[in-house]
């Protein structure tokens, strides 16, 4: 007799066992329909049953792109009763990003909504793709998900899958060089959950998910777990700040996962003050570090918030702060969960001192499998003892707690001296005229590189170098300072909310 733990953990199980364990509990609401527990595994069955009966098998793999719906998760969880590995890819891509990754990772079926089709319309001559499928309404050349489900049956139960099985490739969005393909397991999903339960769980009410669901943030932070435990999951089809507001009123949602600038928006929006919050127990933020005076903000509304660190290859959390440290550990990303460990090593990937900048590496069961075709970078990634190299510089305290200064690439040597924006920044956010900040590293004949600080500032406030220099002086050692300051109306960012710094080093390096 096998091990039914080995099945248990798979998606495709856990969706139809919570089906089964509450069925008349609201499992998903999207644009004012609501979904049971029962009837979001009923939906399940029926698109496992459409895509076995298409020739889907254990291994192949299926695309999905599009802005989030219902139809994302559902393809998700039918795959994972197959055995097979759902691809979803960033709406935001170019044909030929588009045809690269459904290419390298030999997508055979392809699902999109109305918004997309068009683009994969444009690569179909180029693809690999056998079948393709529309969630939302037909189209020439196209199936119509919905009407196929109609008259679709049901498979009785998930195909077993062992938790060293992929469940999903998720490319990462990369700034140099071809994305690569992190494949993550069932096993990764489930020990990332069992981390986050053993932490701060801030999944005990309705979940909002309105951070891009192709991202591991949006999909992995808080939605995938909420559902796994028969939580609501709100999901909108993409931000919106006074949306965002609305729903958390409407819903009475207990958390939500976005990046700080989504909650800084939320916190510009003319609706802010009037919202009810009362319902949300914690906000879970990550991306990058929340600012001090956005912390006290939602402070003020009686509403903290949950840090943590994480990469798309660690399926996300490597660290969690916890919301009654936020302002005890200011800056810091928080412990190792529970059954992950962090670690800081130089360049001969030697453990190095508290208090020592180095590399952080992140080992544990939540840590991918690897880079889909690429077995030299997933060498690198990953070193012999199973540490996971993120390629971010930071150190750990004499308590543990992790800070991260930047990534490797992004930080600046200015006069032989290593300089990590990150730290610049959240000195510069304080300072009243400037709404967002990001600082760069630009070639200087005599430093070899210039700190600049490129700044969005506040409506109708001014400000110049001299009195940005004194501000930061205060704080941060000369050497730290901004040489250089420019202005833009907004930063670029990718749709995890992270800045683009190498686009504003080539728009600012003439």
């Amino acid at each position: 007799m096998s091990n039914p733990q080995i099945a248990d953990i798979g998606l495709g199980h856990t969706i139809l066992r919570r089906a089964s364990l509450t069925p008349n509990a609201k499992a998903l609401t999207f644009e004012g329909e609501t979904w049971t527990c029962a009837e979001l595994g009923d939906r399940v069955r029926r698109l496992a049953t459409l895509l076995r009966d298409g020739g889907v098998t254990r291994g192949d793999r299926v695309g999905y792109i599009g802005l989030n719906h219902p139809s994302f998760l559902e393809i998700l969880y039918a795959c994972g009763c197959l055995g097979a590995v759902f691809v979803p890819l960033n709406f935001r891509l170019t044909g030929p990003e588009i045809k690269f990754i459904a290419n390298d990772a030999d997508i055979t079926v392809m699902f999109a909504d109305n918004m997309l089709q068009p683009l994969i319309e444009e690569e179909k001559a180029n693809l690999n793709c056998v079948r393709y499928l529309t969630i939302e309404s037909d189209a020439e050349g196209w199936e119509s998900l919905e009407s196929l489900m109609v008259a679709a049956d049901r498979i009785d139960q998930s195909e077993p899958v062992d938790a060293d099985e992929i469940a999903f490739i998720m490319y990462t969005s990369g700034t140099t060089g071809l994305p690569k393909g992190a494949m993550l397991t069932h096993g990764n999903v489930f020990w990332n959950s069992i981390n986050v339960c053993f932490g701060e769980d801030t999944m005990t009410t309705t979940t909002l998910t309105c951070a891009p669901l192709f991202h591991i943030g949006g999909l992995n932070v808080t939605t995938l777990l909420s559902l796994a435990k028969g939580i609501e999951v709100v999901l909108l089809r993409s931000f919106d700040a006074g949306e965002v507001l609305k729903l958390i009123e409407k819903h009475k949602v207990g958390t939500m996962f976005g990046a700080p600038t989504m909650f800084l928006m939320m916190a510009q929006h003319e609706n802010f003050a009037s919202t009810d919050l009362s319902s949300i127990s914690t906000l879970t933020c990550g991306g990058a570090p929340v600012p001090v005076p956005l912390i006290k903000t939602y402070g003020d509304r009686n509403v903290s918030f949950c840090q943590g660190y994480g990469l798309t290859e660690t399926a996300p959390f490597a660290s969690l702060l916890s919301s009654d440290l936020a302002m005890v550990k200011i800056g810091s990303a928080g412990k190792a969960p529970m059954f992950t460990e962090v670690r800081i090593v130089d360049e001969g990937n030697n453990p190095v001192a508290a208090g020592v900048h180095g590399e952080v590496c992140i080992k544990g069961p939540n840590v991918m499998k690897g880079y889909w075709n690429r077995p030299e970078a997933t060498a690198e990634a990953i070193d012999t003892q199973g540490w996971f190299h993120s390629g971010d510089i930071g150190y750990l305290d004499d308590e543990n707690f992790l800070f991260l200064c930047d990534r490797v690439k992004d930080m600046i040597i200015t006069g032989g001296e290593n300089v990590y924006p990150a730290e610049i920044e959240s000195i510069l956010y304080a300072h009243s005229s400037i709404l967002e900040v990001a600082v760069i590293g630009l070639p200087d004949e005599k430093w070899g590189e210039a700190v600049t600080a490129i700044a969005v500032l506040e409506e109708g406030a001014s400000l110049d170098l001299e009195e940005l220099r004194a501000f930061a002086g205060e704080s941060l050692a000369r050497y730290k300072l901004p040489s250089e300051l420019r202005f833009v109306d907004i930063l670029p960012r990718n749709p995890a909310g992270k800045v683009q710094k190498f686009k504003l080093k080539e728009q600012f390096d003439v």
